[in-house]
């Protein structure tokens, strides 16, 4: 399952729109594929990619094409830069019998290493191939703050 957010604010009259992208299993494997096909501004195919995105969480999930992410990045300032800035949560339960735990853990080890910076890793004891209240509060709080959602009503 994947989830697209998107809020739109008024900041000095200027109407500014915040993309975000998660999903959890293999909506958060689409997710991780969304962050890479932004940061380089076009899908594996060679094809445009047009979205702006603003955060990304992925919950229970892995990052496909991981193998080739980091030589994507040869020579391309302006994608590193892109990587390094997008915020991108990852979620992941010591107990998970469905996407092992270690899938979740290396995806994040390879995301940082590429260049993705800004990349928050959480796991969680005892927690299996579902979730819990103290993670969607987590992703809720996460998002709030890198999406400057503060003050705003629930």
């Amino acid at each position: 399952m994947s989830l697209t957010l998107s809020v739109s604010a008024k900041v000095d009259g200027v109407c500014s729109v915040k993309l975000g992208v998660g999903g959890f299993s293999m909506g958060a494997a689409t997710a991780l594929h969304s962050a890479t096909c932004h940061v380089f501004k076009q899908y594996g195919n060679g094809s445009p990619y047009p979205v702006n995105l603003s955060a990304v969480v992925g919950l229970s999930g892995w990052l496909p094409c991981s193998r080739t992410l980091r030589n994507r990045f040869d020579g391309s300032h302006v994608a590193a830069r892109r990587a390094a800035s997008l915020p991108i949560l990852l979620c992941h339960g010591l107990g998970d019998e469905v996407v092992a735990y270690h899938h979740g853990e290396k995806s994040a080890q390879t995301l940082s290493s590429a260049g993705f910076q800004n990349l928050t890793f959480r796991s969680y004891n005892g927690l299996g191939h579902y979730t819990i209240p103290q993670e969607t509060d987590e992703v809720c709080h996460w998002l709030t703050a890198r999406l400057g959602l503060e003050g705003s009503q629930s």
